[in-house]
């Protein structure tokens, strides 16, 4: 451990005190100090004739005794107030009667009571200045604008994080592997003459891992690494975050090879284009995006020093970061499949107790779409699931109930439902799960549920994809419709028409889906292959508060309405068709449900296939009994 630097003016301001204090002290004891006594007292020594000699000055009188009085064990000098506003001349004839020897004079202080005056606020002054550098030196603080704000970790800090511990982003690490072989390796790449690129940028969804990556490229080659977010550049004054980054390539330099990373570069990054003077326009922070361009360009990366960042939004970072010699390596950092989200299970539940029933490929299965931060919460309610019951392992119930609650919310099982609520939600979500029983192409159903969750949701089919798909085709989506419009067709099938509120988010999914098709997707033999509607993300740098831009008429308007209109009604009408079709099935799972209020895939297998039984053992013109839907369970 290293000494702490103090101060240098430190030592001579203690020996000038120091000093200033032994003047006092043998001022002090130089000279014997008068016996206070009172006026009347005074005046009496003078009458009696034991005052040899006065002296007077502006506040005291002060009398030398006699040599016999002295002698005789009295003080030497005595001293008194003088009583202000008094007309002393009765004093002055008393000394002049006992022929007493007065003088006046002016007290002179000493040199020193002139200099404290002086000394002790610039001492205080020093003291509270170098206390308030020393603190604020070391954190961010109102005289340290033009200092980085950067974290940095080095070797001494320990940076245990290695590709060991990132999972899901192979195509990203493969990349990232010539980056640490540079930091390992520079002169393989100078000899030939290569040059590394100066800037890498990743760019994907939030909770993927890119900060990670980052630093698993530090761990790996062994550098120092260099974290800051992009918005800690920016402060009130023009012109502070440009100082920062130039303070933060100087730090950088100094401890080549090391890595820069930029955390949400889109904060300084934006483009430029957009506001230009107008009341869109930052200047702070295009100055400071300005000193970052140049900074790129005046370093070589032959010193070792690799620039990373990151951002979710690379649509709108200014052109000039992105061309050749800047960030000119992108890395897309993507949500992990089905393989990868098992291989980032498998990191996070090593830091817990797994109970050895517990299938991690299942639990991949139901997630997806679900970045690495997902899935460590996920690990973590599981885990706090298990202690809340008592249990010594973490099981395969608390995973799903884990997940159950990350994407759909706390049970509220103590909410009491109407029955006629009760019932109409059991029909709604038993003709979700029927349709999708029904249809070729819809995801596999895994369980069915009339439980609320604290999300707002009455009850949930929750469908279980068995693979990864990139792409859909036409018959895929409209399956997929009209699992969605499984719902309300089943509450206007059992209820002669008597619809509720229940299905409006479906209907609004629905509605999304199939406008998509249309204006997208180029699924409509009325409207041909054709897009309808430009993306305004090109026009929203210039213009934030402008719509999406139209380029079709006002006749091609209606037909696309119509057009989404015919779609949605004839693959309504083919899931009522359905469950139309299918009603003791419907009736028999509804009523289950109700009885049960979760059901999962066999629990509904079995209950289709008991009718089978059921014909083969009873007698011609007799059958089990379903209730009504309106009786009551």
């Amino acid at each position: 451990m290293s000494k702490r630097k103090r101060p240098q003016w430190l030592l001579p301001l203690a020996l000038l005190l120091s000093a200033l204090f032994w003047f006092s002290l043998q001022f002090s004891s130089s000279s014997p100090q008068p016996k206070q006594v009172s006026y009347s007292e005074f005046l009496s020594e003078v009458r009696t004739g034991h005052v040899a000699e006065v002296g007077i000055d502006e506040q005291l009188l002060i009398a030398t005794l006699r040599t016999e009085i002295a002698t005789k064990g009295a003080a030497q000098q005595i001293s008194t107030q003088r009583l202000p506003g008094m007309d002393e001349t009765s004093l002055l004839g008393d000394l002049e009667a006992q022929h007493v020897t007065f003088s006046g004079h002016l007290t002179k202080a000493p040199w020193w009571s002139a200099l404290l005056p002086w000394v002790i606020p610039i001492a205080f002054f020093l003291l509270i200045s170098g206390y308030a550098n020393r603190r604020l030196g070391q954190t961010p603080g109102p005289l340290t604008f033009g200092k980085s704000r950067a974290k940095i970790h080095d070797r001494s800090t320990e940076i245990n994080v290695s590709f060991k511990d990132v999972a899901g982003v192979d195509e990203a690490k493969a990349e990232l592997m010539e980056v640490v072989d540079f930091l390992k390796q520079p002169r393989k790449y100078q000899q030939l003459g290569g040059r590394i690129p100066k800037g890498v940028l990743l760019v994907g969804p939030p909770g993927t891992g890119k900060t990670l990556l980052a630093k698993a490229v530090s761990g790996e080659a062994g550098v120092p690494f260099f974290s800051i977010s992009g918005s800690e550049f920016i402060e009130m004054f023009v012109g502070v975050g440009a100082a920062r980054v130039r303070d933060l390539f100087e730090q950088a330099k100094q401890k080549a090879p090391c890595i820069i990373f930029i955390d949400e570069l889109d904060a300084i990054g934006k483009s430029r284009a957009g506001g230009r003077g107008g009341i869109f326009s930052n200047d702070e922070r295009e100055q400071t995006l300005n000193q970052l361009l140049a900074e790129m360009d005046g370093f070589d990366t032959s010193k070792g020093v690799i620039i990373m960042a990151a951002t979710n939004t690379p649509e709108v970072l200014d052109a000039a970061l992105m061309r050749a010699g800047r960030f000119d390596r992108q890395i897309i950092v993507d949500r992990p499949d089905l393989a990868g989200r098992e291989a980032i299970l498998e990191i996070h539940v090593g830091k817990i107790k797994l109970s050895p029933d517990a299938d991690l490929k299942i639990i991949a299965a139901r997630t997806p779409g679900m970045v690495g931060a997902d899935l460590a919460n996920i690990v973590n309610e599981a885990a706090l699931l298990a202690v809340r019951r008592n249990g010594d392992h973490v099981q395969m119930r608390d995973l799903e109930e884990a997940i159950d609650r990350v994407m759909l919310g706390l049970e509220k099982k103590n909410r009491v439902m109407t029955v006629s609520d009760k019932e109409r939600v059991a029909y709604h979500e038993t003709g979700h799960a029927l349709v999708a029983l029904s249809v070729e192409h819809a995801v596999p159903v895994y369980r069915v549920s009339i439980i609320p969750r604290s999300v707002g949701a009455l009850g949930h089919t929750l469908q279980l994809p068995t693979e990864e798909r990139y792409l859909m085709t036409l018959p895929e989506l409209e399956d997929q419709i009209t699992v969605m419009m499984g719902g309300r067709a089943a509450e206007e099938s059992i209820y002669n028409g008597v619809i509720s509120t229940g299905a409006g988010d479906d209907l609004q999914r629905a509605s999304e889906l199939i406008r998509q098709m249309v204006m997208r997707f180029g699924m409509s033999d009325r409207l041909g292959h054709l897009t309808y509607g430009a993306p305004h993300n090109a026009q929203f740098l210039r213009f934030p508060f402008m719509s999406e831009e139209r380029n079709y008429s006002e006749r091609t308007s209606e037909a696309i309405d119509d057009e989404v209109r015919r779609i949605s009604d004839r693959l309504y009408l083919r899931a009522k068709t359905i469950l139309m079709s299918r009603r003791p099935d419907l009736e028999r799972i509804a009523h289950e449900l109700i009885l049960k209020e979760t059901l999962d895939r066999s629990q509904i297998d079995l209950l289709l296939v008991l009718p089978t039984r059921l014909s083969a053992m009873t007698p011609k013109g007799t059958g089990p009994n379903f209730p009504s839907p309106t009786t009551a369970s």
